[in-house]
């Protein structure tokens, strides 16, 4: 058993909590909680690290042929990211996908995420989109890292099965969707009509842009069409976590008829 925080993987640990640079350099990442800890594909796990009273109660919960390494609750405490550690964590694989694959799904339904900045709305996006049926997840290189450990436990496993990618330029990526016969539309409150009147049986991508500031111009300029979502009373705007769920659906609704 681990009983000193001196202990370099303990150390190491909790500098991959921390340092999102220094999870992309290792392609690491942590994950928490028993239901995350059943979640993990198994070529993705490195290590799995346990307190000696959760491993005697919870045992039976994990995979037979994981054997955690027991820390004591002092240990586990510094290494954990949440203010009621349930005992489990382990270091994982980050997941390797590619633009051109995420373009070339066959009826492609997929987000483009413009500089969105907080991790509970997207990890909220992750859980929603692999609900209604999204093909894969682009991401701007500024969009909040995705192995943030909040945003993990927010995707309640939808990282581990919704493909994504990081790109350096959105408009560059927007015109090579356009090759593969994906038609781009950008969520603004200047669409030139709601959202429901357009078409998304074929080749579908949204782009939604920053909780405050919505799409950055040159991004949503790049975009075959501007639709919007209708609101009643004085509201300005919807969460962007909202905004792409309502889109998502709209793209499932159509297709499941």
């Amino acid at each position: 058993m681990i009983t000193s925080i001196s202990n370099p993987k303990i150390k190491d640990i909790i500098q991959l909590q921390k340092k999102s640079r220094l999870r992309n350099e290792r392609g690491l990442f942590l994950v928490e909680g028993i239901r995350m800890a059943r979640e993990i594909p198994a070529n993705q796990m490195v290590q799995m690290y346990a307190t000696a009273d959760f491993y005697q109660k919870s045992r039976q919960q994990l995979p037979q042929e994981i054997r955690p390494e027991l820390v004591s609750e002092q240990v586990f405490s510094a290494m954990s990211d949440t203010k009621t550690p349930q005992g489990v964590l382990a270091v994982v694989k980050q997941s390797e996908y590619q633009p051109e694959t995420l373009m070339s799904a066959e009826n492609a339904h997929l987000l483009v995420l413009d500089n969105l900045q907080d991790p509970g709305n997207l990890g909220t996006i992750f859980r929603t989109a692999e609900a209604a049926g999204v093909t894969g997840i682009i991401m701007s290189r500024d969009c909040v890292d995705i192995y943030n450990p909040k945003t993990v436990r927010s995707t309640m496993g939808a990282i581990f099965r919704q493909p994504f990618v990081y790109v350096e330029s959105v408009p560059e990526t927007i015109a090579q969707m356009k090759k593969h016969g994906i038609t781009v539309y950008a969520a603004h409150l200047q669409g030139r009509q709601t959202y429901d009147k357009e078409n998304y049986r074929a080749k579908t991508a949204f782009l939604i842009g920053n909780e405050g500031n919505g799409l950055r111009q040159e991004v949503a300029e790049a975009a075959d069409v501007w639709i919007r979502i209708p609101m009643e009373g004085e509201a300005e705007s919807l969460n962007a976590a909202v905004a792409a769920a309502v889109l998502m659906y709209e793209v499932n609704r159509q297709r499941r008829k």
